[in-house]
C-alpha cells in the first residue's frame, strides 16, 4: 500500500465523518478547594500536643505534652516536621510564613471557599508555639526531640519514647536565620488575624519585633548553636532571612525603619546581588525580591525606587527561570513538564515556586505591568498558568497519572513515609508499640497504610518523572509541613480562576503507522461576572484548528468576534488535530 499524506482536504473529511468516535474526556482541570481542604488537614496530622475537640484527623492523639519540661520551659504544640517526631523551629516557621502570605494574598479566594477558619488555625497552631517558645526578648526554643534518636526508632506520637531534648539560642549562642524566619512567620501572622482578632495580632507583632532586633544584633548560624539540626535543616546563610524578616515586618507596621533597612542593606546582605532558581526554607531570596516588588509596583518607593527596581530586577529572573524564559539559565524540568530543584523531597520546591508565581502574577495584574524576560515580555496571566501546570501535575497531570497528595483522586500512595500514619492508630491497637517492633512489624510491612494521611503531599517524582510507592524511599514518599504550606494559597487562586479548560478527544483514528487525533476543547467560564478579551496561548500545536482566531503574536489567539465576550456559566468549544500528545494550552490574559 503506497503512502497516503494527511492533507488538509483529508482532515477536514476526518473531522467531519471521524472513523471511531471516542469520547475520552480528560479533566485539565482539578477540584482544587478539595485539595485545600485535604492539605490542610494534613496539618492537623502533624500537630504535637494536647489536641483539640475539634481534630478531624481521628487517628490522632494526644502526644508531647512534656516537651520543655526538663528544661522549665512549656514547649507543648507545634508541628512535627514530617514522617518523624522532631519539631524543626526553622522549616516550621517557614510553613507558617507561607499559611500566612496565602491568607493574605488570597483572603477573598480562600474566605470564598469558607476555609479561613481552618487556615487560621493552622497558622495560630504554629504562632502559639512560637511565642511560647519565645520566653524573653533574646531567646527563641527553636527545636525539641533529637533527629538522630528519633529516626532510630518507627512508632506513633503518642507511645514516644525518644528524648524530647529541646534547644535554644539566645545571646551567647545565636541563630539570625532561626530568629528571622519567626520573625517573619509571626509578621505575616500578624496581619493575616488583624481583619479578625486585632488583640492577638498585636501579640504577635511584638513578639515579631523583639525576634528581627535579636536576630539582627547577635548574629550567627543556628545549626552552630543547635548542631543537632545540622544533619537535618542545615542553614546556608542568615542574611537573606534577616532582609525577609524586616520586608514583612515593613508590610506588618508600614514603619519606614524597616524599608530603609532592606534598601540600606541589599548589596551587603545579598538582596540586590543573588539571582536565585530556588525559593525554599534555606532560601528566602526570591521570596524577599517579589515582596519588595510589591512596594514598588504599588508606587510606594519614593527615595528608595532605585534600589527596589534592582531587587525586582532579580525577582523577574526568578519567575524567568521557571517560566523557561531566561535565556538557558532555566530551573530544570522534567520530561514531564515538573520543575526539578533537588533530588531529596523535590515538591517542596515546585510547591513555594508556584506559590511565588502566582503571589507575583498578583502583583503585576494589579499594577498593569507585565514581566520582563530576556526572551520577551512576559503577561501576568502566564505566570499563574505555569503554576497551575505545576499543582495540575502534583494532582495528577503527570506520567505516571498519579496524585502526590494523598487522599485526591482515585490514584496516590499508599506506602507514605510517615510514621503515625503507617501504625493503627491506639483505638485498634491498644498496645504499645515499641521502637524496635515498630520497624518490624510495620515499617517493612508491604501492606498500604492502615491510615490515610489526608492531604500529605509527598516528596515526589525523581528527575524522569519515576516515582517508587515504597516506604523505605523516603525521599520520595515522605510528607513535609514546608512541602505544603504554600498549597493553601495556591490551591485557593486556584479553584477562584474564572475560566475552565475541558480537553477530550472526540475521534481517533489511523493512517500508515500514524495514528491522528481529533482533539475537543471546551472553555467554560464558571464565575458570576463575564470574561472579556480571553488570550490563549497554544504550543505544540502540529495540524489544524478550528474555533478560534490567530493574532498577529507567536501562537496566540483569541475568541470569535461573536464570542468576545463570555458570559456566566456559558462556555466555547474549539477543534484540533494532530497526532502525538495534546497541544499545550494556557491562558494569557483576560479581562
Amino acid at each position: 500500500m503506497r503512502n497516503c499524506k494527511l492533507t488538509p482536504c483529508v482532515l477536514v473529511a476526518l473531522l467531519l465523518v471521524g472513523v471511531l468516535h471516542l469520547e475520552a474526556a480528560m479533566a485539565t482541570d482539578f477540584t482544587y478547594g478539595e485539595a485545600l481542604d485535604k492539605s490542610l488537614m494534613f496539618f492537623e496530622a502533624q500537630r504535637s500536643g494536647k489536641l483539640p475537640s475539634d481534630q478531624r484527623v481521628k487517628w490522632r492523639g494526644d502526644s508531647g505534652l512534656t516537651d520543655g519540661l526538663a528544661q522549665g520551659v512549656n514547649l507543648v504544640g507545634g508541628y512535627y516536621d514530617a514522617g518523624d517526631h522532631v519539631k524543626f523551629g526553622l522549616p516550621m516557621a517557614f510553613t507558617v510564613t507561607m499559611l500566612s502570605w496565602g491568607a493574605i494574598e488570597f483572603r477573598k479566594e480562600i474566605t470564598d471557599l469558607a476555609q479561613m477558619g481552618q487556615t487560621l488555625w493552622a497558622i495560630r497552631w504554629g504562632t502559639d508555639y512560637f511565642m511560647k517558645a519565645h520566653p524573653q526578648p533574646n531567646v527563641l526554643w527553636g527545636q525539641v526531640g533529637d533527629g538522630d534518636s528519633d529516626h532510630y526508632c518507627w512508632e506513633r506520637p503518642e507511645d514516644m519514647t525518644t528524648p524530647r531534648t529541646a534547644y535554644k539560642i539566645d545571646e551567647n549562642h545565636p541563630g539570625s536565620d532561626l530568629a528571622g524566619e519567626t520573625a517573619a512567620a509571626l509578621a505575616s501572622a500578624a496581619i493575616a488575624f488583624q481583619p479578625y482578632n486585632s488583640s492577638y495580632s498585636a501579640l504577635l507583632l511584638v513578639h515579631a519585633k523583639q525576634l528581627f532586633t535579636f536576630a539582627d544584633r547577635f548574629r550567627g548560624l543556628y545549626d552552630e548553636s543547635i548542631g543537632s539540626a545540622k544533619n537535618f535543616y542545615t542553614s546556608s546563610g542568615y542574611s537573606d532571612e534577616l532582609l525577609w524578616a524586616a520586608a514583612w515586618l515593613y508590610q506588618a507596621t508600614n514603619e519606614e525603619y524597616y524599608l530603609k533597612y532592606v534598601v540600606d542593606n541589599a548589596v551587603y546582605m545579598g538582596g540586590t546581588g543573588w539571582a536565585v532558581k530556588e525559593f525554599s526554607w534555606d532560601n528566602k531570596y526570591a521570596g524577599v525580591q517579589i515582596l519588595l516588588s510589591k512596594v514598588l509596583l504599588e508606587g510606594k518607593g519614593g527615595a528608595y525606587t532605585s534600589t527596589l527596581k534592582q531587587y525586582q530586577a532579580k525577582a523577574d529572573y526568578f519567575a524567568c527561570a521557571c517560566l523557561q524564559k531566561n535565556e538557558g539559565y532555566n530551573v530544570y524540568k522534567t520530561p514531564g513538564g515538573l520543575l526539578y530543584v533537588r533530588e531529596w523531597n523535590n515538591l517542596q520546591y515546585v510547591t513555594s515556586a508556584s506559590f511565588l508565581l502566582a503571589v507575583y502574577s498578583e502583583y503585576l495584574s494589579a499594577a498593569n505591568a507585565k514581566l520582563t524576560c530576556p526572551e520577551g515580555q512576559i503577561q501576568p496571566q502566564e505566570l499563574l498558568s505555569f503554576a497551575k501546570s505545576q499543582a495540575d501535575y502534583i494532582l495528577g497531570k503527570n506520567p505516571k497519572s498519579m496524585s502526590y497528595i494523598v487522599g485526591f483522586g482515585s490514584k496516590y500512595p499508599v506506602h507514605v513515609h510517615h510514621r503515625g500514619a503507617s501504625i493503627p492508630d491506639v483505638s485498634v491497637l491498644q498496645s504499645v508499640v515499641g521502637c524496635v517492633q515498630g520497624f518490624e512489624t510495620w515499617y517493612h510491612r508491604p501492606q498500604a497504610n492502615p491510615n490515610v494521611i489526608y492531604g500529605a503531599l509527598v516528596g515526589g517524582p525523581d528527575q524522569n518523572d519515576n516515582f517508587s510507592d515504597d516506604r523505605s524511599s523516603y525521599e520520595e514518599t515522605e510528607p513535609t509541613l514546608s512541602g505544603s504550606g504554600p498549597l493553601i494559597g495556591l490551591f485557593s487562586k486556584l479553584q477562584s480562576t474564572p475560566i475552565k479548560f475541558i480537553h477530550s478527544i472526540s475521534n481517533t483514528w489511523s493512517i500508515g503507522k500514524m495514528t491522528y487525533y481529533r482533539h475537543k476543547v471546551i472553555l467554560k467560564n464558571t464565575s458570576q461576572k463575564p470574561v472579556t478579551d480571553v488570550k490563549l496561548m497554544i504550543e505544540n500545536l502540529q495540524g489544524p484548528l478550528w474555533g478560534l482566531s490567530p493574532t498577529p503574536e507567536k501562537n496566540t489567539y483569541e475568541l470569535l468576534q461573536w464570542q468576545k465576550v463570555l458570559q456566566p456559566a456559558s462556555e466555547c468549544t474549539f477543534v484540533y488535530i494532530q497526532g502525538g500528545p495534546q497541544a499545550k494550552i494556557s491562558i494569557l490574559s483576560y479581562h
